[in-house]
Formats: C-alpha cells, sequence, structure tokens
C-alpha cells in the first residue's frame, strides 16, 4: 500500500513538474541586442508569440527614450499627447502581459514614434479554445505536451492500482 501511494506521488509529481516546464512565462527583451532605441528593429515581433504571462523587458538610455502605452488609434497618428494606458520611464522596464487582446507601445520623445519606435504586440490566451485553423507549431506543442503528460500520469497511476 505504502509503495503504490509513493509511485502515485513520483507519477504526480512528474506530470506537475512536465507541465510546468511547458508552461513557463517568457521575457522578451524588446528589440533584443539594439534594445528599445532608435535602431530598434521593426520586424522584431516577426515569428513570435506573445502568450498571457509573458513579459516585455523595454531596455534603453533613461536621458533618451520612454515607454508609454497607449489605444490603436493614438498608437497608429504616434499621438503622445493622448491617452496613456501606462508610461515607464526607469531604462529597464517590465510590463507584464496580463490579458489576451492587442498592446501598444511608444516612444513620446520628440518625433521618435514617428521614426519608427513603438511596438504592436498580440497576446494570446493558451488556455482559451483553439481556433478552427490548425494551431502553430508551438500550440501543437503545448498541446501535445500536456495530452502527454496527463496519459503518462493516468498510466502510471492505473499501474500502481494494479499492484
Amino acid at each position: 500500500m505504502a509503495s503504490r501511494q509513493v509511485l502515485l506521488l513520483a507519477a504526480a509529481a512528474i506530470a506537475a513538474a512536465f507541465l510546468l516546464a511547458t508552461a513557463s512565462a517568457e521575457v522578451f527583451t524588446v528589440g533584443d541586442a539594439a534594445g528599445w532605441t532608435l535602431k530598434y528593429p521593426s520586424t522584431w515581433t516577426d515569428g513570435k508569440i506573445f502568450v498571457v504571462g509573458d513579459s516585455l523587458m523595454f531596455m534603453y538610455p533613461t536621458d533618451k527614450h520612454t515607454v508609454v502605452e497607449v489605444g490603436g488609434a493614438d498608437f497608429r497618428a504616434c499621438n503622445v499627447t493622448g491617452n496613456a494606458l501606462g508610461t515607464w520611464n526607469s531604462g529597464s522596464d517590465t510590463v507584464t502581459l496580463d490579458k489576451a487582446g492587442r498592446r501598444w507601445f511608444i516612444c513620446s520623445v520628440g518625433p521618435h514614434c514617428s521614426l519608427g519606435m513603438k511596438l504592436l504586440v498580440t497576446v494570446v490566451d493558451a488556455t482559451a479554445q483553439a481556433p478552427a485553423s490548425p494551431p502553430s507549431s508551438s500550440a501543437s506543442f503545448l498541446s501535445g505536451a500536456v495530452s502527454q503528460a496527463m496519459a503518462a500520469a493516468g498510466a502510471v497511476a492505473a499501474a500502481a492500482l494494479m499492484f
């Protein structure tokens, strides 16, 4: 009886560790090595998937730039005097992506926004119902990983019950 409980506990621990490893939040440094500067590459988001719980790290010289979260219309117009949803100016700012949807960020210094210092990210909810179209490779991996972990835990539990 005690060995069955130990086996079940081990199976649960393995499944939990596997699930936590695949569901870890990621921290993205905006602009990678270039950082959040006038040299920020406009293609930086290409190929990236931002998931609820991930974070954006904005790195920049404090005397030259800011990070301002704005709505879509202010983003498109580079309206730096519009309705700011959030403002950061420490030079090392972390913004948690806490809900699904679009998030818009600009630099409010001089003409920086109109010179391309702006960022749009689309955040997806990894726990949401899968779309009708085939999922992306990372979504397939997460879904498959969860299924495999659950199947493994179930198989170990069933084996433990047989002994």
